[in-house]
């Protein structure tokens, strides 16, 4: 049993400034000297790009249906022990999706700080702060934060209007320069904003001069006892994968790679943005998704990297694609405006964009070795002869998940996995074996 100040960051829907506040409280106590550990409810590789930079900490996902109850509190205990500070930001508003942020927050006795944007609110904003923190009872709450306020006024006017058995944890002002820039899956990469680390500091300076004693010092701690667990075999010993990791190719789950080392794999890291070849001792290779699209040309025209896959694929050695990985090997990949790019050709099909997002959701892949859990959120729709090897399930809906495909060596899929949900089908992917 260990336990460790910990706070739930939650909002009544996306868009009201969650994880530039649990940036902000990162930054600010990392400043203090504290140890903080982040994490984020659901699957989300962009934000915790964002709160990594902040804490100084890889950021793993919580989640009570992909990650597990089970693992969720077995991560949470093993950062109690290390840490300060634990900070958990939710996904959507509180008590959206199934299994929710509530759900988890109510799990393991976190209490919820309820960042609220207040832009065009008065009043009702004590409204929206009652019905939070009394809609399920069971659900922990430590008190209000408004966000994006116009004046010392209108704070003034929230915090008269919160009902008094509701903790004022403060107010942040409305700020471009504290904003952190999005796009169409949502925030920009961490590496991509330039000014990045003083927007983050701009963050904290702001929660400590407007915000109360409520959040600039430590909550209460909170309790989490490690479940029983046993060593994981070595299934991939001997095993050296090479991991694609660049701007194009980023959407990786720490946890991910943390599983493929505890399972005796050496990890190897190339760059086909930088047109570097896949390391020559590889005996597999890991596409994961992330933003071909942007760098379509770029890839393209490096021919180091793609005569190198080409080769790995042509030597018949595993190759696993995810999402855009899977765009990569593809014939084509066609933009919004129509401009179509060759890719690598390894993968018979070709790939549009879309403006909206075609695909959305939490998804399962059952095979010999069991369930692996994971999720889908594309804008591309996929054209290809092959016949699907199996499909995804989705554990809310009867509609058929994503298509898992096997071509040669490739295994490819939209679905992005969460590996330690089930080692061993983690391990059969990477030894090629013909599920």
């Amino acid at each position: 049993m260990h336990a460790c100040p910990a706070l739930f960051i939650s909002a009544p829907a996306s868009g009201q400034g969650k994880t530039t506040i649990t940036a902000g409280l990162a930054r600010y106590h990392r400043r203090l000297g504290r140890r903080v550990r982040v994490f984020k409810t659901g699957p989300d590789f962009l934000d915790p790009m964002i709160l990594a930079r902040a804490s100084g900490a890889p950021v793993l996902s919580l989640d009570l249906w992909m990650v597990g109850e089970d693992a969720c509190r077995a991560l949470l205990a093993q950062a109690a022990a290390e840490a300060d500070l634990i900070l958990i930001e939710g996904v959507m508003g509180l008590f959206d999706g199934t299994p929710s942020s509530a759900d988890l927050a109510a799990a393991f006795g976190v209490p919820v700080l309820a960042v609220i944007s207040a832009k065009a609110m008065a009043q009702t904003f004590g409204a929206i702060a009652f019905g939070l923190a009394h809609f399920r009872p069971e659900v922990p709450f430590h008190g209000v934060l408004a966000n994006r306020v116009g004046s010392a006024r209108h704070a003034q006017m929230l915090q008269e209007a919160l009902p008094a058995d509701l903790r004022w944890c403060g107010h942040i002002a409305a700020s471009d320069e504290i904003q952190l820039p999005d796009r169409h899956l949502g925030l920009h990469q961490a590496a991509e904003i330039a000014d990045l680390d003083a927007r983050l500091d701009l963050a904290a300076d702001a929660l400590a001069q407007t915000a109360l004693t409520a959040l600039t010092e430590l909550p209460p701690p909170v309790a989490f006892a490690a479940p029983a667990s046993a060593p994981l075999p070595r299934l991939l010993a001997g095993k050296t994968i090479a991991i694609a990791r660049d701007a194009a190719f980023s959407f990786v789950y720490p946890a991910n790679l943390t599983l493929l080392a505890s399972l005796g794999a050496r990890l190897a890291y190339f760059s086909p943005l930088a047109d570097e070849a896949v390391p020559p001792a590889a005996d597999a290779v890991y596409l994961p998704g992330g933003y071909p699209e942007l760098h379509a040309a770029t890839l393209a025209g490096n021919a180091r990297s793609a005569a190198a896959l080409r080769a790995h694929v042509a030597a018949g050695k595993a190759l696993v694609a995810e999402c855009g990985g899977m765009l990569y090997l593809l014939d084509s990949l066609t933009d919004t405006h129509g401009t179509r790019t060759p890719m690598l050709g390894l993968l018979p099909g070709d790939a549009t964009m879309q403006p909206r997002f075609t695909a959305l959701g939490m998804q399962q892949l059952d095979g010999p070795h069991g369930t692996l859990t994971g999720h889908t959120f594309h804008y591309s729709r996929l054209s290809t002869p092959l016949a699907p090897l199996r499909h995804a399930t989705r554990p809310n809906a009867a509609t058929q998940g994503e298509a898992l495909y096997r071509h040669g060596a490739i295994v490819a899929t939209y679905m992005h996995a969460y590996w330690p949900s089930n080692p061993a089908f983690t391990a059969a992917l990477f030894h090629g074996e013909a599920f």
